[in-house]
């Protein structure tokens, strides 16, 4: 068995490498400089236990993995890439392949079964960043994250318990889960916030993010969509994840944060607080603040802005204008 790593930025290249250096079989999908340096140096793991770095095979197409009977693809690209990585994943791989998906989102899973009949969610929660080629950085000591698995849209089967077990050996917290799209929806309501948190000057996001979340909870009721509560977030997470500093290196920001850092020319928050918008207008809940959020980081990703230039008074100016 070969784990088909499609994406390997902060989520994809740690859990790729940690897996390696479990003993598994990994092929890592990259693109551009990031894949240039691993292919020439290796993947390098900074965290406050210092630096190692994993030698492992990383391709720049699909077609090159030769994806093959017993092979597990684990999705790690952003969901805005995620049909053309479906697109390209089912010219080169059979409908049987097993698609796992470790993304933010819920839109992810939908998208993958409409291509290949065995699709697993994953409900990431790992503090890691790439903002370099080459480099990811490990956030939580010595736990990573938790990465628990679930066949989609209900159920387990052999397969999860093997993608549950390969996380565990290379480090991860994993439970397997019956309904692991309920405890997506709760970590969608997270997400929500991460547009506040890439636009926002530091330390002024905590109010839109609140509303942002209430705004999502409203939709989810209204969609009578099963979430975990946050009790139930809070119990999973529990002390688990322990964030140590690197020396040099502290732990800015999440995914959007990064991808407006990076100045990568997209953000997810069509599929974050997009996917609470969508919601919205369907079972006619207002959702102003999700979406101004969701225009605004698009806008900042597409002009290449930096992270944290909107001050928390401006989007409120902003938002009275758009709800007046």
């Amino acid at each position: 068995m070969r784990y088909i790593v499609y994406g390997a930025g902060a989520i994809g290249g740690l859990t790729g490498a940690l897996l390696s250096a479990a003993g598994h079989e990994v092929v890592l999908i990259a693109r551009g400089a990031h894949a240039e340096a691993i292919d020439r140096y290796g993947l390098a793991i900074e965290s406050a236990d210092g630096s190692r770095t994993v030698s492992l095979p990383v391709v720049t197409d699909p077609a090159k993995a030769y994806i093959g009977v017993g092979d597990i693809v684990l999705l790690g690209v952003k969901s805005q890439d995620t049909k053309g990585a479906l697109d390209a994943l089912r010219q080169v791989a059979s409908v049987q392949t097993p698609v796992a998906c470790l993304q933010n989102g819920v839109a992810n899973e939908r998208a993958a079964l409409r291509l290949f009949r065995h699709v697993y969610g994953v409900c990431v929660m790992c503090p890691a960043t790439h903002l370099e080629p080459g480099v990811v950085r490990q956030h939580s000591i010595p736990v990573p994250g938790l990465l628990d698995v679930g066949r989609y849209p209900v159920g387990t089967d052999a397969t999860v318990t093997s993608i549950s077990t390969a996380f565990r050996a290379a480090g991860f917290e994993s439970i397997e889960r019956t309904e692991v799209m309920r405890w997506k929806y709760r970590k969608l309501l997270t997400n929500v916030g991460n547009a506040a948190h890439a636009l926002f000057q530091p330390n002024q996001a905590s109010e839109i993010v609140k509303r942002a979340t209430w705004e999502g909870e409203e939709c989810l009721r209204a969609a009578r969509i099963n979430f975990a509560s946050e009790g139930d977030d809070r119990e999973r997470r529990a002390d688990i994840l322990q964030i140590k500093r690197i020396p040099g290196m502290p732990f800015e920001g999440g995914s959007s944060w990064q991808s407006l850092k990076r100045q990568s020319g997209s953000i997810e928050s069509d599929f974050l607080n997009g996917e609470i918008i969508l919601l919205g207008r369907l079972y006619g809940v207002a959702t102003p603040v999700n979406d101004l959020l969701r225009d605004l980081a698009w806008k900042a990703a597409a002009r290449r802005e930096p992270p944290g230039t909107l001050s928390a008074e401006n989007f409120e100016s902003m938002l009275g204008a758009t709800i007046g």
